[in-house]
C-alpha cells in the first residue's frame, strides 16, 4: 500500500453515488473525454466502425491524444454521445464501452481533493448527494485509480 492511501482521507467512511442519467456530467463548459486504443476500438466496433471511420466521425486529436467530440448547444456543450429522452433523461448511447474518464465518474482525484470539492461537484450532480450505492473507501481509492487523468 502506498503511503498516500495510508493516509486518512476525509471519505475514509466510504461515500454513496447513484447515477441518476442527469447527463450533466456529459454536459457543461468545453473539456476532454480521454480515451486510449483499446477503448477507441472498442467504440469503434459498439457502432460497427472501422476505428478510423470512428476518430474522424467522432473524435478529435488534441495535445497529442483523442478525446470524443463535443456538440454545442444553448446550455454548452454535449458530449457527442449525450442523447435525451422525450422525458429529458440523459442517455449515452455507448454507455456499455464508454471511456474509463466516464466510469470513474464522480471518483475523479479532483472531486475527492476535499469536501469542498465534493460538495461543488455534487451541485451539479443529483446523483452525489441522493444517497445510492455505498463505496468503502478501497473501492473509491481503486475507482479513481482507474482514471488516467
Amino acid at each position: 500500500m502506498k503511503d498516500a492511501e495510508k493516509t486518512q482521507t476525509w471519505y475514509e467512511d466510504g461515500l454513496s453515488f447513484e447515477c441518476t442519467q442527469c447527463g450533466n456530467c456529459c454536459t457543461g463548459p468545453p473539456g476532454f473525454v480521454w480515451f486510449d486504443q483499446a477503448e477507441g476500438e472498442a467504440m469503434a466496433e459498439h457502432l460497427g466502425l472501422t476505428v478510423d471511420e470512428f476518430h474522424k466521425k467522432y473524435c478529435k486529436k488534441k495535445q497529442g491524444r483523442w478525446t470524443l467530440d463535443e456538440i454545442s448547444t444553448r446550455n454548452g456543450f454535449d458530449c457527442t454521445f449525450l442523447r435525451r429522452d422525450t422525458q429529458g433523461k440523459a442517455l449515452c448511447s455507448i454507455y456499455s464501452v464508454r471511456p474509463t474518464q466516464c466510469r470513474t465518474w464522480p471518483f475523479w482525484p479532483e472531486n475527492l481533493k476535499t469536501t469542498r470539492h465534493w460538495e461543488r461537484a455534487s451541485k451539479n450532480c443529483p446523483g452525489m448527494k441522493n444517497g445510492g450505492t455505498f463505496y468503502p473507501v478501497e473501492k473509491v481509492r481503486i475507482i479513481m485509480a482507474q482514471n488516467k487523468d
